[in-house]
């Protein structure tokens, strides 16, 4: 019996040695990972603005910066990892950072006014007359790509000029930015998941092995030289 149990606590310990092994390749890939999304960042120089005080900014304004973080775990619902907001490095390379960014984009676009000029008289359904050849300023309300009435020419232009190939470009690519920072570090979790499986089986098989040892001489004296207990 205690033969096998020894084979089975080695066979525990090298499944544990295999688990560590591609534990420590997984975290080598996630650091080349990161290193390597961390250059792509820092090429590009795109960087939050903190003040003094080390509070997001925008455009100067803390206010600013309170509006785009409200957009984003608010209205967006996303849980902003405070860590990964740093004053000191504020190059764009983590998850929170890239939504961040992203909504930034979203905000002043959202926010932005256009001005339209129509080639044609138009009437709108709530009697509004819009003249051709007249510039008119219309906010984009709040109101994404697919919010705009393609039927009603001013919604058609505004939404062109608002929602451009430069702005759905930049948001597909923080986009990308925030989905691979976050497989990054689901990378790691899964590393370190490995590494501990591997510790414990490792532990599991050392135990077995200690356990079925064969008792020494000494151990088998001492068990017969020890008294019988008394019957009751």
């Amino acid at each position: 019996m205690s033969g096998r149990l020894t084979k089975l606590g080695i066979v525990l310990a090298i499944f544990g040695l295999g688990f560590i092994v591609a534990g420590g390749y997984a975290f080598i890939k996630v650091q080349e990972g990161q290193h390597s999304l961390a250059t792509f960042s820092a090429a590009q120089n795109v960087k939050l603005s903190y003040n003094d005080e080390g509070q997001l900014v925008d455009r100067g304004e803390v206010a600013g910066g309170q509006a785009i973080m409200t957009l984003l775990t608010e209205e967006w619902g996303y849980t902003i990892t405070p860590g990964e907001l740093n004053p000191n490095d504020p190059v764009v390379n983590t998850a929170s950072e890239y939504m961040f960014q992203m909504a930034t984009v979203a905000y002043h676009t959202l926010h932005g006014m256009q001005t339209v000029i129509l080639d044609e008289d138009f009437t709108a359904p709530d009697g509004t007359v819009y003249t051709a050849g007249v510039a008119y300023e219309i906010p984009v309300a709040g109101r994404y790509w697919a919010d705009f009435d393609r039927s009603n020419p001013i919604d058609a232009a505004v939404r062109e000029q608002a929602w451009t190939p430069t702005a759905h470009a930049l948001i597909g690519e923080l986009g990308v930015g925030t989905g691979t920072a976050s497989s990054l570090q689901l990378g790691l979790g899964v590393a370190g998941l490995m590494a501990g499986l591997g510790l414990a089986f490792i532990i599991a098989g050392v135990g077995l092995v200690w356990a079925a040892r064969p008792e020494t001489e000494e151990v088998r004296a001492a068990v017969k030289q020890s008294p019988a207990p008394m019957p009751a």
